[in-house]
């Protein structure tokens, strides 16, 4: 497993006075000080050493070489060598492999009446290592024990990688047979646990290597997953070397230089990752990221950073190591078990174990033989994976695929018959899995494994990709689905469904070229269906939404999508209804699919009331635009039909909409105006009244509505108590209604979704809270989370004028770090300013907020220049504090 590589690493240096533990003028205290120096100097050297891009195997061997020099060291000076116990390193430190942080684990083989004897002795030797700084673990068995601890995977797995530091040769010949597979583990009970506690670690970490903040160690990909290799090979077949598995045919050459190289650069982070944590840190968080990137001599350039390109390199790594590992895996079950009866499919491929193979021994002669492999694969439901020997094979041939535009017309229409057919989106996973898709787009390959450094997009651009594809995949089952309120009922509109799948594909492959990813990715659209031999329709299509991806979501979160004009403004720019339906489902799949946390009930409902709105309007034509007028009495009928069809006479029903905003019924639905109508039967005027109700199916999304007479900062205190209630607020919306009285309106969801107070809950606290001082009701203080110390925005503060229904209003925006309770500052800062708030906004992008604010001073006027600038320090000011 060792590599070689220019550099060398230095050798250890013994400590004085250790040679003869009898004549040694050394006390213990004065021993460990000089030997925890010695191993500072070494770790100094190895630093300088692995600065200047030292061979990363070197660095392992010399310090594990260093620390058996102590270790020895203090074993001699307190345990006679002809006492019968015997010393050895088991586990990393058994395999050779010490990182600056590893500790040490050590094996003390010795019978009952020898532990008892020496137990002094092993204690004083145990306690002079940790003073030496050498973090030592240790057991002390028999091998008879050693054979009774062993039934334990985890202590197994440790002997498996003993090594003598100080034994005899029979010694070392008696720890073997202790762990040898007639006694304990047989190798194929140890391969089917190994396995498994593979699968069960793999699923702590998502099933996926693409982590923001990866573990180098025991994430899927990492170190783990080559040293689970080797222990399986070490028990199935006698050996750990991976070139012994190529001299027995296990392996290929090829594949045994991936994951040496992969090692070793994984390797190259852990030790790096060490350095910069300046403790045993295997999870590398932001905290260490930019840190590293700029150890390992990253540099940013134009649209990418250096901390996104040593990312880039670990995903790339970590896919390599769990394709060849998913190889190798099957190869160790068929050492084991044998090789199964083939079950033909057809004259080309068969069933292996339930393994897809080519039954060509030479295949694939052709690059459309590589594609006949997906096709067959997407029609059967039985297949478990493909087999070791074909996926070799298809990595052996990759170049001989050729990129779209080199291809030949017949390769062309079989990758869209693939599109067209059965399952396309698994179909593309798994290309893209096996490499075949970056083979056969370019710009795909350039953006696998690439990550943002930040934390709005948790995944890779390749693994959003393909999650964004898989909700379309969702949409297309037929099947409801809680979470889209609409996306099973748009699907079945669309004539070509694979021209939505292109768009997905593309929509995000010009990530990292520096400039507007947008306009580039519809550019690389056009071309892909161009020469695809699209038709010149179904190209603009493809095109546009790649352009226009990002438009509905903007529209929809930065927006006041109750505003006629905004509709018109939109529906101007989709123009027809099939490009609305193609972009709704494409905007619901990108936004569920860039954070698991980022769709919740509030964007399913406003994407929905856009798309409605906006099919409304180009149905009744975008020559006739809805009048506010109009709207208001559309929504004013409807709601009225509400009320009536629950008992509600139409004079009450007057008189309550009597007490309410005419504004409201310009931007509200019908069901909203008439729920709110009919919390108000039986308030009297001057009355408070709190209600909150459940938002569809989505669990913990609510809506909230208040109405109480008009009192300064009563915004600021709604908003604090539904801090302190435990929700985030996505939306609000403040209206004046008659007689000095408030209609405020809020769409809420849990900050935790562990924690989900009831709507009688938030009603009751609401109300207690309103009915005591207002002043007296503060944000809760909260310290920032860890990770967004690491995402610094400096804050901007706009201003512009707005007339809002012939009311002239400032508008108010804001950029800045997202934070728990930040609304809730922003709230208490417009109050202590005597400002009124009357719309908001809250729109937010992983670590960035982007807030909008419809305010007026206490005379309901915009604010004037000293004003805004007051509000631009006050807010400043807040968010200068916002650690807290």
């Amino acid at each position: 497993m060792s590599g070689e590589g220019a550099g060398d690493a230095p050798a250890p240096e013994p400590v004085a006075g250790l040679s003869d533990p009898g004549t040694s003028p050394l006390d213990d205290a004065t021993w460990a000080a000089a030997a925890r120096a010695a191993v500072a100097r070494l770790d100094a050297t190895l630093a300088t050493s692995f600065k200047a891009d030292c061979d990363i195997d070197r660095l392992l061997k010399a310090r594990t070489a260093g620390v058996d020099t102590q270790v020895v060291a203090a074993w001699r000076r307190c345990v006679d060598t002809d006492e019968g116990l015997a010393l050895f390193a088991v586990g990393g430190y058994g395999r050779g492999e010490l990182f600056p942080q590893s500790d040490i684990d050590l094996l003390v083989l010795a019978e009952p009446s020898a532990q008892v004897a020496h137990a002094d002795a092993l204690a004083r030797f145990i306690a002079l290592l940790w003073d030496a700084g050498l973090q030592a673990g240790h057991a002390v068995r028999s091998a008879m024990q050693c054979t009774e601890a062993a039934a334990d995977l985890t202590v197994m797995t440790a002997l498996l990688e003993s090594r003598p530091l100080v034994a005899e040769d029979a010694a070392t010949v008696a720890l073997q047979d202790a762990v040898s597979p007639s006694l304990v583990w047989p190798a194929r009970d140890f391969f089917a646990a190994k396995r498994e506690e593979l699968r069960l670690r793999h699923a702590r970490y998502g099933d996926t290597a693409d982590n923001l903040e990866p573990n180098l160690k025991e994430g899927p990909g990492g170190l783990r997953d080559v040293h689970t290799l080797r222990w399986m090979a070490l028990r199935i077949l006698g050996t750990g070397d991976m070139d012994s598995l190529v001299a027995i045919g296990l392996m290929g050459a090829d594949e045994v230089a991936t994951i040496r190289r992969e090692r070793q650069a994984l390797s190259r982070l852990r030790w790096g990752l060490h350095l910069v944590a300046g403790k045993r840190e295997e999870r590398l968080r932001f905290d260490y990221q930019k840190l590293l990137a700029a150890r390992l001599g990253h540099e940013d350039s134009a649209g990418n950073l250096g901390v996104e390109q040593m990312m880039q390199g670990f995903y790339r790594s970590a896919a390599l190591v769990l394709r060849i590992g998913d190889r190798l895996l099957q190869r160790f079950e068929e050492q084991l078990e044998g090789e199964a009866e083939p079950e033909p499919i057809d004259d080309l491929f068969e069933l292996r174990r339930g393994y897809l193979a080519a039954r060509d021994p030479v295949w694939p002669r052709t690059p459309d033989a590589m594609l006949a492999l997906f096709a067959v694969w997407a029609q059967r439901t039985d297949v478990r994976g493909l087999h070791s020997r074909t996926a070799r094979a298809l990595a052996e041939t990759l170049p001989m695929l050729p990129s779209y535009e080199e291809a030949a017309p017949a390769l062309r229409h079989r990758f869209m018959q693939l599109l067209r057919g059965p399952n396309p989106v698994g179909t593309l996973s798994r290309m893209a899995r096996l490499g075949l898709l970056g083979r056969w787009i370019p710009a795909f390959s350039n953006v696998s494994g690439r990550m943002q450094f930040d934390l709005f997009h948790v995944y890779t651009v390749d693994q959003h990709t393909l999650a964004v594809l898989k909700n379309l995949a969702s949409f297309a089952s037929g099947q409801a689905d809680e979470r889209f309120v609409l996306a099973h009922e748009v699907w079945p509109r669309l004539h070509k469904p694979e021209l939505l799948l292109l768009a997905g594909l593309f929509h995000d492959i010009a990530k990292g070229r520096g400039g507007d990813h947008s306009e580039l990715g519809a550019v690389d659209a056009r071309a892909f269906c161009e020469t695809m031999g699209l038709s010149e329709g179904a190209t603009a299509l493809v095109e546009w939404l790649v352009r226009q991806h990002l438009l509905m979501s903007l529209t929809a979160q930065k927006q006041d999508i109750a505003d006629p004009d905004v509709i018109h403004r939109f529906a101007t720019v989709v123009a027809d209804r099939e490009r609305l339906d193609h972009l709704y489902l494409l905007t619901c799949a990108d936004i569920a699919g860039t954070s698991p946390k980022l769709w919740n009930a509030w964007k399913d409902r406003l994407l929905a009331d856009l798309y409605t709105a906006t099919r409304l309007a180009l149905r009744r034509g975008l020559e006739n635009p809805v009048a506010a007028a109009e709207r208001s009495a559309e929504t004013r009928a409807g709601a009225k039909a509400m009320l009536g069809a629950f008992g509600v006479r139409d004079e009450e029903v007057d008189a309550l909409f009597a007490r309410m905003p005419d504004v409201g019924f310009q931007r509200g639905r019908p069901d909203q105006l008439a729920w709110q109508a009919a919390s108000l039967r039986g308030v009297a005027t001057g009355e408070t009244r709190v209600r909150a109700r459940p938002v569809s199916a989505h669990a913990g999304a609510l809506e909230v509505f208040v109405h109480s007479p008009d009192r300064d900062g009563l915004f600021a205190a709604i908003v604090a108590t539904l801090d302190r209630c435990g929700l985030a607020i996505q939306q609000a919306r403040v209206l004046d209604g008659p007689h000095g009285t408030i209609f405020d309106s809020f769409e809420v969801v849990p900050a935790d979704p562990r924690t989900t107070p009831s709507a009688e809950d938030i009603e009751r606290r609401l109300a207690m809270a309103l009915a005591g001082s207002l002043e007296a009701i503060r944000p809760a203080r909260r310290a920032q989370p860890r990770h967004l110390r690491h995402f610094r925005i400096v804050p901007q503060v706009g201003f512009y004028t707005l007339d809002a229904s012939g009311q002239p209003r400032t508008m108010l925006s804001l950029v800045c770090n997202d934070r728990p309770g930040l609304l809730a500052d922003v709230a208490c800062a417009l109050r202590d300013q005597g400002l009124r708030v009357h719309d908001a906004r809250i729109a937010t992008f992983g670590e960035r907020a982007e807030d909008v604010f419809q305010i007026t001073d206490e005379r309901d006027l915009p604010l004037d220049d000293p004003a805004q600038q007051a509000l631009r320090e006050a807010l400043l000011a807040c968010l200068d504090g916002e650690s807290r």
